[in-house]
């Protein structure tokens, strides 16, 4: 039985970077998070793609266990074209073709309305919304949205952060969100509207976690080797939950275990382009780079 609901976009991407470049590789913010939350829990996908979506990504998300039940098949795969110049912090829109993504309404399919954890990944915030009002009383909401959202859909992006328990954003989308220089008003400010802790993601630089009485500061790990870090919000935001899926603790430490292992998700995402890392790292290498990042945290 599935035990994680993500919603968010499945894309084909076309990405370059100052090491390489890729052509409509398999991305979007709900297949990373579903990847990165198939190594601890089963993860159940919302989405949409196009009749031109390969059949071996297909075939590559189901190898991984991940439910495609919920996707739409509708006429285009959303494509999205960026590229990153040496600060890999900051991606560039070349292009974004939204092709079946314009017209979707999400539909969650009667088996996966019991579901307790649910990822609203990035996607639009009505839909979002959509997604939550289809299910039946989920225990546990994480919300990651962008930039993009703030700017164009704010009214309907607050409505969605007061039905989450976790509001996850980068320290940007924060600042931008809140109208604020000070991350730590910032978080103040989004836990007031109702969630019980905000993570806010620093990109190489780690993680922030404020809960209403606590706060804890995740390191990023240091990479010799970064290709490609699209994603990497999204496989963070996907270990995190499937981690708390797993096992089930839903109290602040735990929370702070399940940001390090999103933190070591998204590190290893980070080591080659689009999946390519993911689709061959271990539970083992997992494992190997949690407790080095326990080192790193120790004094």
């Amino acid at each position: 039985m599935n035990d994680v609901l993500i919603i968010g976009t499945v894309a084909l991407d076309t990405i370059e970077t100052p090491f390489g470049k890729v052509e409509k590789v398999l991305g979007g913010s709900a297949t990373y998070a579903s990847f990165a939350a198939s190594f601890f829990a089963k993860p159940a996908l919302v989405s949409v793609i196009g009749r031109d979506f390969p059949k071996d990504c297909m075939e590559l998300m189901k190898s991984r266990g991940i439910d495609v039940e919920g996707v739409k098949i509708d006429d285009k795969t959303f494509h999205w074209e960026g590229f990153y110049e040496y600060d890999m912090n900051e991606a560039k829109t070349r292009k974004t073709e939204l092709n079946a993504l314009e017209h979707f309404k999400p539909e969650v399919p009667e088996k996966y309305k019991g579901i307790k954890y649910v990822f609203l990944a990035n996607i639009d915030p009505e839909h979002q919304l959509s997604v939550l009002r289809q299910m039946n009383n989920p225990e546990f909401v994480v919300l990651d949205t962008m930039n993009f959202w703030i700017d164009n859909k704010k009214e309907e992006l607050i409505e969605a952060i007061k039905n989450a328990d976790v509001l996850l954003l980068n320290d940007g989308e924060a600042r931008q969100l809140f109208s604020t220089a000070n991350l730590v008003k910032a978080s103040n400010e989004a836990l007031g509207l109702g969630p019980k802790a905000v993570i806010i993601k620093k990109g190489e630089h780690g993680a922030l976690l404020f809960t209403k009485n606590k706060h804890f500061s995740a390191p990023g790990y240091p990479l010799e080797n970064i290709k490609d870090p699209t994603g990497c919000g999204d496989s963070f935001g996907g270990a995190f939950i499937g981690y708390l899926a797993k096992t089930k603790d839903l109290n602040e430490q735990n929370f702070r275990r399940a940001i390090v292992y999103g933190s070591v998700v998204a590190s290893h995402n980070a080591e080659d382009f689009g999946l390519n890392r993911l689709k061959n790292l271990a539970m083992s290498d997992i494992e190997k780079r949690y407790r080095e990042f326990q080192d790193i945290r120790e004094f």
